[in-house]
């Protein structure tokens, strides 16, 4: 495409454009001082910051977004980039290098799969995918095509974390004999049934767009109680609905489950299973408490190793953390049990990894470890001049684990048993349903299917 689409064309043209694309793979070579081109596929929320922060010293050449109020507001800050309301569209553009997915959850595997298959560079949103299988492949293409890839965690390079895998694997709690991670979350609606009405569609959004590879369903709008003016789905509370998200545990569980993961050196869980209330047909549980169960490693005590996952305001004991009287959990954090001792990490807070009981680590000194920009990384990493920390082949087996708890919540009180080379739950057929879905006629990516 040569000149700007306006958006009145993609008015008449959002769905008409087909998935099948030829595979064009650019050879070119960059340099530390080369200008990236960049698209970002989403530029509203968390996407707004996802682009900013990726494009420092870069071009953004392409935007696209579904809801044309979001897309006019990022027209103002980059005139000079092609506008789309269609991502398919956006990916015919020749030019692009790189491209950012900041979309609900369920189009993030669709969205980049098709980037990757014409060898653009791929800055993914957690959780990386919406299913078990959609994770599976993204990280087997990823390899296949040689591309970068960064999934949005951004804790893994921050300092917290990466102070907290330097202690723990020191050994300094000795070996870790059981770990919990947990979330305030949802801060959406969940528990809920869809409303027996429809609203008019508004004319700045591309509904079936947005639907995606989704089934089809009216849309809903703000009601007079609605937070912020949020419809029921878009622009926000879609994280809670089955169809578009993966609840509490999925927007979380990247970044807190994360520093269990990686301190630990665990492979994929052999059991999950949960305790609490199972979803209904629409939404996601109030709450959530998802165990799962590793083999055992250097890092942990014993043959296995159990990890427990709480959300929707449930905590680990108290006790367990051997704080201080005038301390309590924090609102989203990790523990771990080791056998000296214990270590306490809020996620996105001030303190940072910390050593109880007090008096056993009063002589410790924890020396911080240096974290690094996230976005940067991947963006560099796509000129060959550093590495992304979060890449696929670490963050798609670590989002498998995340949403292997979404399918176990389905089954409270069941253990299942999941065997990850053949992407199985080996003594429940239903369940391994699952792992995998099926996708709208005229939006289905070849890969994923």
């Amino acid at each position: 495409m040569t000149t700007c689409p306006t958006r009145r064309v993609f008015l008449q043209s959002a769905t008409a454009s087909s998935l099948a694309m030829p595979l064009v793979v650019s050879s070119s070579a960059f340099g530390a001082n080369d200008r990236l081109n960049i698209a970002a596929v989403g530029v509203g929320g968390k996407g707004r910051g996802d682009i900013a922060s990726t494009s420092v010293g870069q071009n953004v050449v392409a935007i696209c977004d579904v809801d044309e109020r979001t897309l006019s507001a990022a027209e103002k800050i980059y005139p000079d980039a092609k506008v789309y309301t269609d991502w398919r569209k956006l990916l015919e553009q020749k030019d692009i290098d790189a491209v950012t997915v900041s979309t609900p959850d369920h189009m993030h595997a669709p969205i980049a799969v098709s980037a990757m298959e014409l060898g653009k560079h791929v800055y993914v949103q957690k959780p990386l995918a919406h299913t078990v299988f959609e994770a599976r492949q993204m990280r087997l293409l990823a390899k296949e095509k040689g591309v970068v890839t960064q999934m949005g965690n951004q804790g893994h390079s921050g300092t917290a974390y990466r102070t907290l895998v330097q202690l723990l694997q020191s050994g300094v709690i000795g070996k870790v004999k059981e770990a919990h991670a947990w979330s305030n979350r949802p801060i959406w609606p969940q528990g809920i049934d869809r409303p027996e009405r429809s609203d008019d569609v508004p004319d700045y959004l591309h509904w079936d767009a947005w639907l995606g590879v989704a089934p089809t369903r009216p849309y809903i709008g703000p009601t007079e109680e609605s937070k912020r003016g949020r419809g029921l789905y878009h622009p926000f509370n879609w994280r809670g609905w089955l169809d578009f998200g993966v609840g509490a545990l999925g927007d979380m569980g990247c970044h807190i489950i994360d520093p269990v993961v990686w301190s630990c050196e665990l492979g994929s869980p052999k059991r999950v299973w949960s305790d609490g209330p199972a979803p209904n047909n629409e939404t996601f549980p109030e709450w959530g408490i998802i165990r799962y169960e590793f083999a055992g490693t250097k890092h942990t005590a014993g043959d296995t190793f159990q990890m427990t996952w709480y959300d929707g305001g449930k905590k680990p004991l108290q006790e367990l953390a051997q704080l201080p009287s005038d301390r309590s959990l924090p609102a989203n954090g990790s523990l771990f049990v080791g056998e000296k001792g214990v270590l306490l990490c809020e996620h996105g807070g001030r303190r940072g990894p910390e050593l109880f009981p007090i008096d056993s680590f009063a002589d410790y000194k924890i020396e911080a470890i240096e974290g690094s920009d996230h976005y940067m990384q991947w963006t560099n990493a796509c000129k060959g001049v550093d590495k992304a920390a979060s890449h696929f082949d670490y963050a798609g087996p670590l989002t498998e684990t995340v949403l292997l708890g979404t399918i176990a919540i389905r089954y409270p009180g069941q253990q299942l048993q999941w065997d990850a080379e053949s992407l199985q739950v080996t003594d429940n057929a239903q369940a391994s349903e699952f792992v995998r879905k099926s996708y709208r006629q005229g939006w289905a990516v070849k890969r994923l299917v």
